[in-house]
C-alpha cells in the first residue's frame, strides 16, 4: 500500500469521526481532500468509503442522520439531504 492509499484511509477515517462529533464542514473538507489525492495519483477509492460520500456534496453519509437508505428489488437506494440519489446492487 503506497502513501496516497495510506493518506485515503486515513482521511476516511478522519471524515468518519468528525460526522460523529457533529463537525460536517470539517468531514467534507477531508471527503474532498481524498478523492483529489486519489485523482491526482490515478487510485479508485475504496468502496465503503464511495458507499459512504455524496458525489454532489461531498458529505460524508450516515444513514438516519443526513441520509435516506432505502431497499428495493435487487439494489440499494442511498438518498443524501442535498437530494443526490445513488443506487448500489445488493453484494
Amino acid at each position: 500500500m503506497g502513501i496516497a492509499a495510506e493518506r485515503i484511509d486515513r482521511l476516511a477515517a478522519l471524515a468518519r469521526a468528525a460526522v460523529a462529533e457533529g463537525r460536517e464542514d470539517r468531514a467534507r473538507e477531508y471527503v474532498r481532500l481524498a478523492r483529489r489525492i486519489a485523482e491526482r495519483n490515478r487510485l479508485t477509492l475504496p468502496r465503503s468509503f464511495r458507499r459512504f460520500t455524496c458525489d454532489a456534496c461531498d458529505a460524508y453519509l450516515r444513514p438516519g442522520r443526513n441520509a435516506r437508505v432505502r431497499l428495493q428489488d435487487g439494489h440499494v437506494v442511498v438518498r443524501c439531504d442535498c437530494g443526490a440519489t445513488a443506487r448500489y446492487p445488493y453484494d
